[in-house]
């Protein structure tokens, strides 16, 4: 058996393996003997057929079989000890020639060879780095809402604006049975609002669900029902409760119920302390964005050529669904950008020694759950715990893949801070999401 490799260019080679018939009939004719063993051909007892009809019966398609995966083996072997940095997979050549019954057969696949390049991080053009600033009405917003979600509710016995009202609605023609709650100006139109007014608690009303609530999405919500909410005319309301949220007064017991004893003592702390930790959870978001532009600017500006005509044959050839070859350009036109950037980011894998192993992932994960569970109040979660839940996460080996992929964009992230030269912008949240996410 023979392999030799012809380079066409630097991005493209052709391999011909040449198999000899004393490399696949050994194979060929333990195979045909086993068959031999386990044959049922009328006539013949079973395991005495004569080899002669074994060979002729099954002789060809156990050659074709043997020597696909010697070829097969072979071809990865090589790509193995030559460390061949290849695109895609190597697509055989057509040979109209090829004669299975030959006892000498040559394969040739053609490949496409990864490009030599360099990344470079000298930027002469900072890059804009976004800092969000949580401002006064933000701060007051997450105030009001802490205060109403530790204060008190006091009961009522008249609907007004504010208070909260919690029922039933009821549809029994399409089995809508729903427990909820909403406020008054959550209901659209005068009409409505003054029907729900004159409600005692126990009473009940049908009211019309066309345009009900303010928020479209809002009918769905409280009747609990997606499918066939367009055909529901209206719904019977039951009152049940009306309560008023008293608001939780910004004193020492509140902040030690969300800080701990003694941690925040006055409004002012309290206040630089959600100021904070509200930055702090932008920096996910500004990172991510920093990440998105970092991405542009490598692929713009880090110049090497790929295989194209390669790329193109072979997605036109592999996937369950053939490609025509205008297919395959647009499959290709759209996949360029991220084959291009795959490549960077393995150049700069390889070139700063990132790597990742489990125990980093391991402590990744407690560090995922534990950011987790301070939204919920669990400042100090017990370290059997952490250990118990990212366990559980990590027997999943897409979490696996998840976690992996947050963490080698964080280390990614460290390492363009680090080296390349960025223009620091502090922004409002409103601001940053209007650029983030705008179309253009």
């Amino acid at each position: 058996m023979k392999i030799n490799r012809k380079d066409i260019d630097k991005l493209n080679s052709l391999l011909k393996i040449d198999i000899d018939k004393k490399d696949y009939q050994p194979n060929v004719d333990k195979v045909l003997i086993d068959y031999k063993k386990r044959a049922n051909i009328p006539g013949f007892r079973k395991g005495h057929t004569p080899i002669g009809l074994i060979k002729k019966q099954y002789g060809l398609s156990v050659k074709v079989d043997e020597v696909n995966k010697i070829m097969q083996k072979t071809l990865t072997d090589y790509l193995t000890k030559e460390n061949l940095a290849i695109l895609g997979n190597p697509i055989p050549k057509e040979n109209h020639e090829l004669d299975w019954n030959s006892d000498n057969m040559s394969f040739e696949f053609e490949l496409g060879l990864s490009p030599d390049f360099e990344v470079s991080f000298k930027n002469k053009k900072p890059i804009n780095l976004y800092e969000i600033e949580a401002d006064k009405k933000m701060i007051d917003d997450q105030i009001t809402n802490i205060q109403n979600q530790y204060g008190k509710l006091a009961s009522k016995l008249k609907v007004e604006d504010g208070y909260e009202i919690n029922g039933v609605f009821k549809n029994i023609e399409f089995k809508v049975d729903n427990s909820t709650n909403f406020k008054l100006e959550n209901i659209k139109g005068k009409l409505n609002k003054e029907l729900i007014k004159k409600m005692k608690i126990g009473e009940s009303i049908l009211l019309k669900t066309n345009e009900l609530f303010n928020k479209e999405s809002d009918l769905s919500f409280h009747l609990k029902l997606d499918d066939n909410k367009d055909q529901i005319e209206e719904v019977e309301f039951t009152l049940n409760e009306i309560n008023q949220r008293i608001p939780a007064d910004l004193d020492q017991d509140l902040f030690e119920k969300l800080f701990g004893k003694d941690n925040i003592k006055t409004v002012t702390e309290f206040r630089k302390k959600l100021k904070k930790d509200a930055e702090k959870n932008f920096v996910n978001q500004t990172d991510q964005k920093l990440l998105n532009d970092v991405t542009e600017y490598l692929i713009d500006n880090t110049k090497f050529n790929l295989p194209d005509a390669f790329l193109k044959k072979w997605m036109q050839k592999t996937g369950e669904n053939k490609l025509t070859s205008e297919e395959a350009q647009l499959e290709y036109e759209k996949s360029e950008k991220g084959l291009r950037y795959q490549l960077i980011e393995s150049k700069i894998i390889e070139n700063n020694g990132i790597k990742i192993d489990i125990d980093q992932i391991k402590n990744f994960s407690k560090e995922l759950i534990k950011n987790q569970m301070k939204q919920y109040g669990q400042l100090n979660p017990d370290e059997k715990e952490l250990e118990s839940i990212s366990k559980r996460i990590l027997s999943n080996k897409d979490e696996v893949k998840r976690i992996s992929d947050q963490l080698l964009s964080q280390k990614l992230i460290s390492l363009f801070k680090s080296e390349l030269k960025f223009k620091t912008n502090k922004v409002s949240y409103k601001k940053f999401i209007e650029m983030a996410y705008s179309k253009n």
